[in-house]
């Protein structure tokens, strides 16, 4: 029969199981969150976020509308493009409400 001292410190198989499931969550949540920061915004090989479109344009315009490099921005590891100076202040002073869902895939 274990002694006090040897239950404290034995954990049953229910709690092994719930530590180790713990573990991997956490473990799944740091793997997530860095895959996530590195792959945040879909582009083309050469860092284009979608396609090059304006993606002001999409709300202003409603329609898909070609950026120019002339007109571009950086943010989140890509570069933005616009078809005007103006689309591109509006994308940089709020960048969340222009930019697609779920980073553009």
């Amino acid at each position: 029969m274990p002694t006090a001292i040897e239950k404290i410190i034995r954990p049953s198989p229910l709690q092994l199981g719930m530590i180790c499931g713990l573990l991997l969550a956490l473990l799944w949540i740091v793997i997530d969150t860095k895959a996530e920061a590195s792959g945040e915004i879909n582009t083309t090989a050469s860092n284009v976020a979608i396609e090059g479109y304006d993606s002001v344009a999409y709300f202003t315009q409603k329609k898909a509308v070609r950026g120019s490099a002339e007109f571009s921005h950086r943010w989140k590891n890509a570069d933005w493009r616009f078809a005007s100076g103006a689309h591109r202040d509006m994308f940089a002073n709020n960048p969340e409400k222009f930019a697609p869902q779920y980073g553009g895939y």
